[in-house]
């Protein structure tokens, strides 16, 4: 799959923007603020429907606008897409393939696969389980729409859970409806376990001699799945936490509070890892992702590096650009004396100045 086109209006600092890329490796160079991840941001929002800022759409459409829009087009196994995406400050966004309109964003999974990799992802290790919560759900909902079904649901189940815990304050008679609930909880909260165990796993066999190369063979790279609590356990974990969850107002138990580990020749790096570990890890779980894709979906998907090149070390470079030679690749970065140093192959290069793309090639 490749990216042909993308067009912009009142995006970010885009009043209007045409770019036709090249089906091999794009740079898109300049100096710091001038708009060269606004274009790869736009690129993911219209594959995903959502921000790898985790940006809202009220942040992204241009200062002083109501809306913006977003169309770009794909090929596909020689079949044509065109997306549409309209993003409006105070509704819902409006996305249409091919001409006609879509209910639901989850149908636009899957007709365009893209990993995106930035600075931000070399720290998903050292911070916060919500930052790999995140990383798995946004692979996952474009590699199976049956984990975004679990998943949405599950997550507008414990959004009502919660809201029925702070209500019980005032009106003790609902915690009759608590069962139901925590029913739901359980059945949709299971199968958001099992689809995350599987990727997991699924990465674990990528990762091994991917992290080894990239450690000169010093090191064995091992990732966890750490659910909250076990799927069969679930609904007795549940039961336990209820009283606790009523008088906290909240549900302390379940997969949106799950985590992922990261084991270096058995030592947990998310504690005890140095900085050069952590990233070393950061980068080996990208490119598994990136392997992984393309296994699953049997197709090269499109490859988003934000300004990420100048964050790792000259081994680090060579292992990353290597790793892209047959994928179509937007890059972002101020200069490009990384890519001549590295005799790197640069089909098209765009010169971007303050809300203005020029191609230069």
């Amino acid at each position: 799959m490749i990216i042909e086109s993308i067009e912009l209006k009142n995006y970010r600092n885009y009043e209007e923007l045409h770019m036709e890329l090249n089906e091999g490796t794009n740079i898109l160079y300049g100096d710091n603020a001038q708009g060269k991840t606004n274009i790869l941001e736009a690129v993911y929002v219209c594959c995903t429907s959502k921000s790898h800022k985790n940006a809202k759409d009220r942040d992204i459409i241009r200062f002083d606008q109501d809306e913006s829009h977003i169309k770009m087009q794909i090929r596909k196994n020689d079949v044509p897409y065109r997306i549409d995406m309209h993003l409006k400050k105070n509704k819902p966004k409006g996305i249409a393939i091919n001409g006609m309109p879509i209910r639901r964003a989850s149908e636009l999974f899957g007709i365009a696969n893209v990993v995106c990799f930035s600075p931000e992802d070399l720290n998903i290790i050292k911070n916060g389980p919500s930052e790999r919560r995140r990383f798995i759900d946004m692979e996952l909902c474009q590699l199976n729409k049956l984990y975004v079904h679990s998943l949405v649901q599950y997550n507008k189940v414990l959004v009502q859970r919660n809201k029925l815990l702070k209500e019980l304050a005032f009106r003790p008679d609902y915690g009759e409806t608590l069962d139901v609930w925590d029913m739901q909880l359980v059945n949709y909260g299971k199968e958001v376990m099992e689809y995350r165990g599987d990727f997991v796993c699924r990465l674990n066999e990528m990762i091994h001699g991917i992290h080894a190369r990239l450690s000169g063979q010093k090191e064995d790279l091992k990732i966890c799945y750490e659910p909250d609590t076990d799927a069969a356990q679930f609904e007795e974990a549940l039961k336990r936490s209820r009283p606790q969850d009523m008088k906290q107002k909240t549900t302390l138990c379940g997969p949106h509070r799950d985590d992922i580990s990261f084991f270096v020749n058995g030592i947990d790096i998310r504690k005890f890892g140095s900085q050069g570990q952590q990233r070393t890890a950061a980068l080996s779980l990208k490119l598994s992702e990136l392997e992984l894709v393309k296994q699953l979906i049997h197709d090269r998907p499109i490859l988003l590096l934000d300004d990420v090149l100048s964050e790792l070390d000259a081994g680090r470079q060579n292992h990353l650009l290597n790793a892209i030679n047959d994928i179509q690749t937007i890059i972002t970065c101020t200069g490009l004396d990384d890519f001549v140093n590295n005799r790197f192959k640069i089909d098209k290069i765009f010169k971007v100045i303050d809300g203005a793309v020029v191609s230069e090639n």
